[in-house]
């Protein structure tokens, strides 16, 4: 029995995410929803990030929970950020991009007037302008 190597192992599909406005997710929208949207686009991002490479092992809900109930602690919001800064960076290997995401800056940029939404959703963006011709919940292939 031989190693089956990268040419011969099947192609790894994933889900089209949808492309957003940084500045809209961080500024526009969680005003106009009295501060609600971060939430409900922190579980969207991690969704998306789920159904576009399954190998990632996320908690969309588990994830918006801690920032709903656990954001009194400052640290457990900062450990989430960077985890996501990690799938981030993951998701853009996975899109065969070179890797822009930083966890690091992801989590403290949490500290600053939530700009790590707006850093975030820059990164996102990346991985949807990789499959330009793809729309959103449609088939993409990935790296291995």
């Amino acid at each position: 029995m031989t190693d089956p190597t990268p040419e011969s192992a099947p192609p790894v599909n994933g889900v089209a995410m949808k492309r957003r406005g940084p500045v809209a997710v961080w500024l526009g929208l969680p005003i106009i929803t009295v501060g609600i949207y971060p939430l409900v686009w922190y579980y969207k991002i991690h969704r998306e990030l789920q159904e576009y490479d399954r190998r990632l092992q996320l908690s969309p809900g588990g994830s918006m929970m801690v920032l709903l109930f656990l954001s009194w602690t400052v640290v457990a919001p900062l450990v989430s950020f960077h985890n996501t800064g990690k799938a981030v960076a993951s998701a853009q290997r996975a899109a065969g991009l070179p890797v822009t995401c930083s966890p690091a800056v992801a989590c403290w940029l949490g500290l600053v007037f939530g700009l790590n939404v707006r850093y975030l959703q820059k990164q996102l963006n990346l991985i949807v302008e990789a499959n330009p011709q793809a729309q959103p919940a449609e088939a993409v292939a990935l790296k291995a």
